[in-house]
């Protein structure tokens, strides 16, 4: 069943590249078409922030705004995952969980990344609001506290040396990273980072509040807040229906595109932590608008040479104008 005509282009995700994409594309007159499952990675989050002139916003209501303002534009919202594609004659076609198949001539896949957390109890409980993973999101919240590092790969010293700078009272707990390096160990020292070996067994917390890091012999460490770096793994199974491959990354896995957005596949683009592991909002905004727009340049172009060629269809010739004038030789 199609639940409606083509679309120029399909938007799958409707997170911040997703929608200021769609912004983009509406604004330039394209039939546009938004899936969004409605489950944002920073949804545990209270506020967002580094978004100029929405500084510690809601992130819900970040995302509300962007949907009306598409919405605004001409875009088609769709509350309902997309769970297959496939490529079709025109374009591509996209099944929805509730029933229904979308198709379009481009498809941008914004669907963003799937947090891998360690595996130690508290940490998911408490994520978002004092387990922590990025010192430019939410540094600013717990400064001047007690922070931990949760090590689960020799990229922690780097974290470690991060909150430092927001912080006189850091602690790495090396949990499952490597010892650090004779280097690195010099570095922490000279930063007065203390250094705890041992495995982490859990978090202890008290009212809804982190309260302690314990390790497994049971000594706790008095904590305000942890911060923890998971591995960050694009949500790219339709791309991989289409034949795509990820690329893998120290802190994940990604799908790769030029710097435009354009994948290895031909009309699939993509934006967003789906493709930059690292994005934080403001940037996920910015390559969403850039992708838009290479992607309606593409559509400009197929559309001119469509018209080209409908131009040059030549027309029939009438009888007695072809002659043959091999008896004048």
């Amino acid at each position: 069943m199609n639940t409606g005509s083509a679309h120029d282009v399909a938007i799958i995700g409707g997170g911040a590249a997703g929608l200021s994409a769609a912004v983009t594309l509406a604004r330039s007159l394209r039939s546009v078409i938004v899936v969004d499952a409605g489950e944002p990675r920073n949804a545990p989050a209270t506020s967002a922030h580094n978004v100029l002139a929405r500084e510690g916003g809601s992130p819900r209501e970040l995302l509300a705004a962007g949907r009306r303002e598409a919405h605004h534009y001409g875009a088609d919202i769709r509350c309902d995952p997309a769970v297959a594609a496939r490529r079709a004659d025109d374009g591509f076609e996209v099944d929805l969980a509730n029933g229904g198949t979308i198709t379009a001539r481009r498809l941008l896949l914004a669907t963003g990344v799937i947090d891998e957390l360690p595996d130690v109890p508290g940490v998911r409980e408490f994520w978002g609001t004092s387990v922590l993973h990025c010192a430019y999101c939410h540094g600013w919240e717990v400064r001047g506290q007690p922070i931990g590092v949760l090590g689960t790969s020799t990229l922690s010293v780097h974290q470690a040396l991060l909150f430092r700078q927001l912080s006189d009272d850091v602690t790495l707990f090396c949990h499952r990273m490597p010892d650090p390096s004779d280097e690195a160990s010099v570095q922490l020292a000279a930063l007065d980072i203390q250094v705890v070996h041992g495995i982490v067994d859990r978090l202890r917390g008290e009212d809804d509040v982190l309260r302690a890091v314990v390790l497994d012999d049971g000594h706790e460490h008095l904590i305000d807040a942890l911060t923890v770096a998971p591995r960050f793994m694009a949500r790219a199974d339709l791309y991989q229906q289409l034949g795509g491959a990820l690329t893998e990354h120290p802190l994940g896995a990604f799908i790769a595109t030029d710097p435009l957005g354009r994948t290895e596949i031909p009309g699939v683009w993509a934006a967003g932590n789906v493709s930059d592991l690292g994005a934080m909002i403001a940037a996920a905004t910015g390559a969403g608008v850039t992708t838009a727009a290479a992607i309606n340049a593409d559509l400009v172009a197929e559309d001119a040479g469509d018209a080209v060629r409908a131009r040059a269809e030549p027309f029939p010739a009438a009888k007695g104008d072809i002659r043959d004038d091999s008896s004048a030789r």
